[in-house]
This record gives structure tokens, C-alpha cells and sequence, in this order.
């Protein structure tokens, strides 16, 4: 099946049911099905066979929507590309995923290589350059429109058929290209469809994460349109336009990674604004403050859920909304929840030996939703995906009656004399001090213990705090050896655009 079909599929069943809240454009599916169709035959009129890949450098607006699901009909694997990269990082996954096409939104056409033999450009949203061979996006439409059907029609994807060339982020290292295919993408669906995460048509999903990210490209996108669901797509993240088009378009479902809720905690009125009409929220990408979601909580009402997933696995893993419903109660703070339906979850030591409950131990996964390896990296691949499925996910936690909490990446993993010290655990404590808004913790070099605690802390407004202030407050919860040597106070924290703290960096500062 392809990822495309359930869209399909909708189109023909409620054809005028709105599928795209954009600005102020209404876009029903039979419009947007439609110039999907358009899209693929354009695709496949511009040389594209199945198999090819197609860059797409677009930000959140209809045209990423109609070529992203444009590639997938027509069988073409689409390689989303995070339109904060400078040049010479688009450069590096157009050259390693192979790319026959790039479509370009027009404020980020200027990141596109000088010289790129051989791939065709798109670019979306405005005229191309004087003497350029690029055509714009509506020219595509058109020929589409009049391009019969050169490539044999629609594409039926096989079970392991590419959709998805989905570079990670790179916060330890080169980004890599993960390989999700249509059915590992449908199978998280469809985990997330028998939970209390299901969409109905009634619902209003707000996605204004960036779409490039396949947090917000399988579960704020696809997945609502497959269940027939409207998308309420925005721009980007501004606290006060971002609350207000929820309220107006009475969202129902809001898909959020933790920097948005820490920003509408701390907006002045938020208590006041009429968000009944919101069913559940969720928060993934990074940890979410425990304080951060009592606070929203309290304020607003709505149960947020949080929930813990990785590229790799398409992306949802886990979820505090399993948890909710196996014990009729609120999520326990600092838990990311029990598995969605059908994911195999175990914690094991450095051997591959499964840890007791309660012990720290790495995370392992398997399930549909599991990505097929790394592109063109199998080295790469068998480090961490073995001959069982089993994936290594690099991320330290412990199990507590059943539910997963997790302490930080194994690579984030700093050693103070021979001690390991999980910056997560540090940053769970800062999050409790009542003037930080938000923390972050690296290592730095140290030349007795080879490294020691650097705490990066951005405060609320209006509070002040000395660097004594915040460490001795560490100290009331934290062995001498965890707390930070170092406190910096900072205006604001480096994000990648998925809402993690880039923390590489704050160790280069």
C-alpha cells in the first residue's frame, strides 16, 4: 500500500471535506487530491522513475503537502531537507541521497548549490531566476495537468518500498539518511489509530512544527489526513498567532514538541484563552519539564501526553496516553509512557542482557514501524539494527511499573572521575528551580576529572539569579560530583527546528 492512498481515498468519499487550513484558504481534499495527482504525472514527466528520490526544501505550506505526497504516488522517495541548513549542508544530502529533482520554496532557493548537474530544480512560491532551467511548481502543475501518463500511472508501493529518505538531525555526528518505507510509516498509523492518540473526521490537528521533520510529517500530517482529519498548517511557532488560530479554527488535537509549551506557560493571559475545544495535546522531540506540563495542565485543562519516538522509528514509540488509559489517571510527570500497540521494548546493559526494572539500561526496539537502515551505510546499519529487527536507540532509561522514563542520550553521556553523570538528570533538577524557564547540561573539559558539568540556563522573565544561586540548589537533590561547576545564563537556548536543544553547540561556547 501506498503512503499516498488513504488520502486518495478520502477524496473520493468526502471529496469536499476540508483537508488544509492554510492562513486563510480553505483546501478540500478533492482539490488537494487532485493537484497530487497533477504533481506525480509532473514528476514522472520530468524523467523521474520509480526508486528516484526527490529533494524537498519547502516550508509549511500546501506546496510541500502536493509534492510530498505527489512523489509518493508516483513511486519516488521523497528526502525532506530542513530549510534552516546553509548551502553546503543541502549540498551533502543532495549529493548523498542522489536526488534527480529539488523543489525549492522561494525564500529558501538561495541555500540550493551553484551547480547541480543534472538535477532538476522547482522552485515554489515565485518566479525563477532570469536564464535559469528552473520551472516554478504551478508550471509543473500545468504540465502535469497535460502530461498524460508517461510513467504508467500511479505507483503501488510494495512492502518494503522506499517513501522516505529521512536524515537525522546530526546532533552526534554527520546526518545520516534513515530508510522508512510505506509500510514501517502506515504501521505507526495505524499503532497510533488503537490508542487514545486516534483522529477522527471531526478532528482539527494543529501542525506547525516543520514538516521536514518526521515527527510532524507522519504524526501532524499524515496521519490526520489519512484519517480524513483537517490539518491546521501554520507558518511557523509564534506563541500569542499560534494560540489564537487554535481558538479560532477550534483545534481539537495540538501535535507539540516542549519549546511551545514552555513559551505558552509563560505568555501572559494563557490561562484565558477558550481552548475547550481541544480533545488532548502532545509533546515530543525532547523531554518535556516536568513542571512545564502541571502548568499547562493546570492552566488550560488539557491532558497533554507525552510521548518519545526516534527518526528511525517512524517516529512513535511510546506514549503517556497508553499509560493514561491503562490506569484511568493522569500521565506521571517525567514519564514518556508505555509502548504503543505492537512495539517490542526491552532494556539492556552494554552486553545485550536485560536490566531488572527500576536499573538504567539502553533502549531496544522492534516493530513494523522500524526503519529499514541507513542509506548507503551499512556499517552504519548493523550497529544498531541486528538480524532479529531489534533497533539500539542510543537512549538510557528505566522501566517503573511498567511505564518509561528516560535519562539522556547515551552519547550525551558526560564522566566526572570515573562517574557517569546523564545531563537530563541535571536539567530535571534546574527545571524545578522556580526562576528557570529552561536548562540545558554538557560536558566540558575539566583537566582533573576529564570533564565536568556545564549548566546553560535561560530565566523567566523578570527573575534574576548568580550562577552560586543555581548550583547551590542543585546540591539539595544532586551528588557533589553532578552538579554544574559551570552556569551560564543565557538569553535563549539553541533549537533544532524539532525542538531538541542543540547541544553541540553549547559545548563549543
Amino acid at each position: 500500500m501506498n503512503l499516498a492512498d488513504p488520502m486518495g481515498a478520502i477524496a473520493a468519499r468526502l471529496p469536499d471535506r476540508t483537508a488544509l487550513l492554510f492562513t486563510d484558504r480553505r483546501v478540500p481534499y478533492a482539490e488537494l487530491w487532485s493537484r497530487v495527482e497533477r504533481a506525480a504525472a509532473a514528476f514522472r514527466h520530468l524523467g523521474c522513475l520509480p526508486g528516484d528520490r526527490v529533494a524537498l526544501l519547502l516550508g509549511n505550506e500546501p506546496h510541500f503537502v502536493e509534492a510530498l505526497y505527489g512523489a509518493l504516488r508516483a513511486g519516488l522517495v521523497a528526502v525532506p531537507i530542513n530549510v534552516g541548513f546553509t548551502t553546503e549542508e543541502v549540498s551533502a544530502i543532495l549529493s548523498d541521497s542522489g536526488a534527480r529533482v529539488v523543489v525549492a520554496g522561494g525564500a529558501f532557493a538561495a541555500a540550493l548549490p551553484s551547480a547541480l548537474p543534472e538535477l532538476g530544480q522547482v522552485i515554489a512560491g515565485r518566479a525563477p531566476a532570469a536564464g535559469s532551467a528552473e520551472r516554478t511548481w504551478e508550471q509543473c502543475i500545468k504540465a502535469g495537468a497535460g502530461a498524460g501518463d508517461p510513467g504508467g500511472g500511479p505507483h503501488a508501493a510494495a512492502t518494503t518500498d522506499l517513501a522516505l529518505l529521512q536524515y537525522t538531525s546530526g546532533t552526534t555526528g554527520k546526518p545520516k539518511g534513515a530508510m522508512l518505507s510505506h509500510a514501517a510509516l502506515l504501521a505507526n498509523q495505524d499503532q497510533m489509530a488503537r490508542t487514545p492518540l486516534r483522529l477522527s473526521e471531526r478532528d482539527v490537528v494543529l501542525c506547525v512544527l516543520p514538516l521536514f521533520h518526521i515527527y510532524a510529517l507522519n504524526v501532524a500530517l499524515a496521519f490526520p489526513l489519512a484519517r480524513g482529519a483537517t490539518v491546521l498548517l501554520v507558518e511557523r511557532f509564534e506563541p500569542l498567532p499560534t494560540l489564537e488560530a487554535v481558538t479560532e479554527h477550534r483545534a481539537s488535537v495540538i501535535v507539540g514538541a516542549p519549546p511551545m509549551y514552555v513559551a505558552w506557560v509563560d505568555t501572559p493571559g494563557f490561562a484565558q484563552f477558550d481552548l475547550t475545544s481541544v480533545r488532548y495535546a502532545v509533546s515530543g522531540a525532547a523531554a518535556l519539564p516536568p513542571a512545564v506540563l502541571e502548568r499547562f495542565t493546570a492552566a488550560s485543562g488539557i491532558p497533554l501526553w507525552e510521548g518519545y519516538g526516534l527518526t528511525e522509528t517512524a517516529p512513535v514509540l511510546t506514549s503517556a496516553a497508553m499509560a493514561s488509559a491503562a490506569m484511568a489517571s493522569t500521565p506521571r510527570p517525567g514519564s514518556v509512557g508505555r509502548p504503543l500497540p505492537d512495539v517490542e521494548l526491552r532494556l539492556v546493559d552494554e552486553h545485550g542482557r536485560r536490566v531488572r526494572d527500576g536499573d538504567l539500561g539502553e533502549v531496544v526496539v522492534r516493530g513494523l514501524n522500524v526503519f529499514s537502515g541507513y542509506w548507503g551505510q551499512k556499517q552504519a546499519t548493523a550497529a544498531v539494527l541486528d538480524a532479529d529487527g531489534w533497533f539500539r536507540t542510543g537512549d538510557i532509561g528505566y522501566l517503573d511499573a511498567g511505564d518509561l522514563f528516560l535519562v539522556d542520550r547515551r552519547s550525551d553521556l558526560i564522566i566526572v572521575s570515573g562517574f557517569n553523570v546523564y545531563p537530563g538528570e541535571v536539567e530535571e533538577v534546574l527545571h524545578r528551580h522556580p526562576k528557570v524557564a529552561e536548562a540545558a547540561v554538557v560536558g566540558t573539559p575539566h583537566p582533573y576529572t576529564g570533564e565536568s558539568v556545564k549548566a546553560v540556563v535561560v530565566l523567566r522573565p523578570g527573575e534574576e539569579a548568580t550562577a552560586a544561586e543555581i548550583t547551590e540548589f542543585c546540591r539539595r537533590s544532586l551528588a557533589r560530583f553532578k552538579c554544574p561547576e559551570v552556569v551560564e545564563v543565557a538569553a535563549s537556548l539553541p533549537h533544532l527546528p524539532s525542538g531538541k536543544v542543540r547541544r553541540r553547540d553549547l559545548r563549543d561556547t
